[in-house]
Formats: C-alpha cells, structure tokens, sequence
C-alpha cells in the first residue's frame, strides 16, 4: 500500500493586499481632494467677498488645489503608515491604507484607515503601534501649518457675514496664527491659504484619533497605561463627546460613529497577555507628549457660522 499524504500546514502569508485597490482609492480621494482644493484656492482668491464666477481658468485652479491636497493626504498617509510601519515592525498583519475619497465634503475625504487583522499580543506592540500614527501625523502637520499661514492674509469681513463659515481655532492654530500675524483687529480675519486649511483638518483628525475611548489611537494608548481601567476612561470621554455635541452640532456625526463603534466593540479593550505589567518610562513619557498633541490640536467647535460669533 502506498503512505498516505499527509497535509502540511503553512500559515497564511502576512501583508498581502491586493494593491490595485489601495491604489485605486488614493487616486480617487487625491481627484476629490483637488477638486475640493481648487474650490478653496478660489473661495482664498476672492477674500470673502462673495463674487461669484471663477477668479482663474478652472485647469489652474485645479493646478492650485494641489495645495491643499498634497498636504492633506502628506498629514493622512503619513499618520496611518505609522500605524503600518510598526506592525510591519511587531509582524502583526496589517493591510495598507485606505483612502476615502467624499467629493461633497469640505475636506474632499473622510480621511484615512488601516486594517489590523490579527490581535496585537503585548501592551509594548500595542502602545508603539497605537501612538506612531499620531505622531508622524503631526510631525507633517506643524510644518504645513506654518507654512501654510505664512501663505495666508489678513483682510477685512463683509457687512453681511452670515454664509460664512467659523473654524475653530486649535491652541497650536492660535499660538501659529498670532507668531506670523498678530492678533487681528475687530472686522478683520485671517483668510487661510489652503495649505493652512489642510493643516487644520490635519490636526482635527489627529485629534479625533487621540480621544481616549475604545479601539481609536487613544483608546490604544489609554490601554496601554491603564490596563482595565481605560475602560472608566472610555465611559467618560463618551460623555464629554455627548456632552460637545449638545454644545456644536458638528460633533454629531462624530459622536454617532463612537457610540456605533461602542455598540459594535463594546467598551472594554481587547486584552493582551500582558496587561498588569507597567509600561516603561520612555512610552510613559511618549503617552505624555500624545495627551500635549491631543490637547494642542483640540478644538472644542470646529465649525459654527459666521453670524454665531458675534464680530
């Protein structure tokens, strides 16, 4: 009698993607996103004035929405090939990102994702994963930021405000805006280049990223300090999203997609096997310098009109 085979087990290989679809979606949301720059390369020609029509050929400005496009996707894919770099770094399997393009929104995109397909085992991987995107988002974002200001100009509001829109200011927004360009006189604003618009969603999405609930960046990080307790956490900061929606309803959205999340999730994070052992004090202090970007890049309004502001 002839042996019987026996089946060799092989693992799955690690990293696989199909890279057309990545690929695909990038140069969808760089299309949306230049569509949407070019619209703000205008709306900064016109100085709020309010003229209708385009101040240059519509091909130049699509040349000019790169401004705001190269930089918004430089802050988003940087920050996530942080997340992909360190579980390239751990071997935990981790797709490359996706890019959502959303021609209709302001940002042209809904930002940007990887997906972790196998669970991270120790507190370490986990931490070091969870802060990396962050961080290297930010590395991008503050040079943007100051270049994008200095590229920007002070000019005085029209009588009639109310189609205007109010972005909130974060604290390194602010501190940016008043080193390049002073404290603006009543009547006056900032007109943003943008490049320095892109900067600011830049640092509301790494902000949203660093609230400590769940399975976000921060909840990872939260985790990693905190052990179980990170779930008290959790419950807290759901109650101050709630809390901000009530205040600026352009916390809603947001706020539905966390409590979505919660629902799906659950509150608690996945364990590790290590979960009682402390973090060392390098990470404990990299967990510090992410709660100071968190609390630089927050802005409790992000978007109100014009006539609420009361100039």
């Amino acid at each position: 009698m002839e042996p019987t085979p026996f089946a060799v087990w092989q693992p799955t290989p690690k990293f696989r993607d199909r890279v057309w679809l990545h690929v695909l979606l990038l140069t969808l949301t760089a299309a949306s996103t230049t569509l949407v720059g070019a619209g703000h390369y205008a709306s900064f020609l016109v100085d709020f004035s309010g003229v209708r029509g385009l101040p240059m050929p519509f091909a130049a400005l699509l040349v000019r929405g790169l401004w705001y496009s190269a930089t918004i996707l430089a802050i988003l894919g940087c920050h996530e090939l942080g997340h992909y770099f360190a579980c390239r770094y751990y071997d935990v399997d981790a797709s490359l990102p996706f890019f959502i393009p959303v021609p209709f929104l302001l940002t042209g995109t809904m930002g940007a994702f990887i997906r972790i397909r196998e669970p991270i085992p120790s507190k370490r991987m986990l931490f070091d994963i969870g802060i990396a995107g962050p961080i290297a988002g930010f590395v991008v974002a503050v040079p943007a930021l100051f270049i994008g200001l200095s590229m920007s100009h002070v000019v005085r509001l029209p009588a009639d405000a109310s189609n205007l829109l109010e972005l909130g200011e974060p604290m390194l927004f602010k501190f940016a805006s008043w080193l390049l360009w002073g404290s603006q006189p009543d009547g006056y604003s900032l007109n943003m280049h943008p490049m320095a618009f892109a900067a600011w969603f830049g640092m509301l999405a790494t902000a949203l990223n660093l609230f400590p609930i769940g399975q976000l960046d921060g909840g990872h990080v939260s985790y990693a300090v905190l052990g179980p307790r990170s779930t008290y956490v959790t419950i807290v900061m759901i109650g101050v999203v709630i809390s901000l929606a009530y205040f600026s309803s352009s916390w809603i959205v947001w706020t539905i997609l966390l409590l979505a999340m919660l629902v799906m999730f659950g509150p608690k994070h996945p364990r590790v096997f290590d979960e009682d052992v402390p973090l060392d004090r390098t990470r404990v202090l990299l967990a510090l310098i992410g709660v100071a970007i968190f609390v630089v890049c927050f802005t409790p309004a992000p978007i109100r009109p014009m006539e609420l502001i009361g100039r």
